[in-house]
C-alpha cells in the first residue's frame, strides 16, 4: 500500500482562490491512478464509526442553529459540489460558524486531499478546535481507503 504523506495541495488548485490569511488548510497525498471522482467516491464513503460521530455532532450542534440536515445530492448534500473537472473535485458547505471545502485532486499519479476552513466567528474557532482530532482520523482513514485502490477502478464490463 502507498504511503500517505502530509503535503500541500498543488498551487494550481481552484481551492487556493478561497484561502485568506488565518484560514485553516491541510493537505495529504498518496500515489494513486484513481480519478478525482473515483477517489472522492471511495474516500468520502464514511465508515460506520464516522457516521456515528456525525450523528453525535448533529445532536450537539442542533441547538446552536448549525446545519444538521443532510441529503445525498443538491444544495443540502452533506458535501455539495462547488467545482468539478477531470482532475479536481471541490465539495463543501457554508454555515454560520464556518465555511469549509474538501478538495480531491489527481495530479501526476497522486491523489491530493485538502481541507479548507474559514472560521466566521468565535463559535467557528471553538468548533474547529473541538473537531480537529476527529478530522485528522477521518482524513487519514479516507486516504488509506484510496491508497488500497491505487489502480483505476474499471467502469462497466471488462473496464469498458
Amino acid at each position: 500500500m502507498s504511503v500517505i504523506s502530509k503535503t500541500p495541495l498543488p498551487a494550481h488548485s481552484h481551492l487556493w482562490a478561497k484561502v485568506r490569511p488565518g484560514d485553516f488548510v491541510d493537505g495529504y497525498a498518496v500515489e494513486s491512478g484513481l480519478s478525482a471522482r473515483q477517489a472522492a467516491d471511495l474516500g468520502l464513503a464514511m465508515p460506520g464509526w464516522a457516521k456515528a460521530l456525525l450523528a453525535l455532532r448533529n445532536k450537539i450542534v442542533a441547538p446552536l442553529g448549525l446545519k444538521t440536515d443532510v441529503s445525498d445530492q443538491g444544495a443540502e448534500a452533506i458535501f455539495p459540489v462547488h467545482h468539478e473537472d477531470e482532475n479536481e473535485l471541490i465539495l463543501g458547505t457554508d454555515d454560520r460558524h464556518l465555511n469549509f471545502r474538501i478538495c480531491i485532486m489527481q495530479e501526476a499519479g497522486r491523489i491530493h486531499m485538502a481541507t479548507w476552513v474559514h472560521r466566521n466567528n468565535l463559535l467557528g474557532r471553538f468548533y474547529l478546535m473541538a473537531v480537529m482530532p476527529f478530522h485528522v482520523l477521518i482524513v487519514r482513514d479516507s486516504m488509506r481507503r484510496i491508497a488500497k485502490h491505487s489502480a483505476p477502478i474499471a467502469s462497466g464490463p471488462r473496464g469498458q
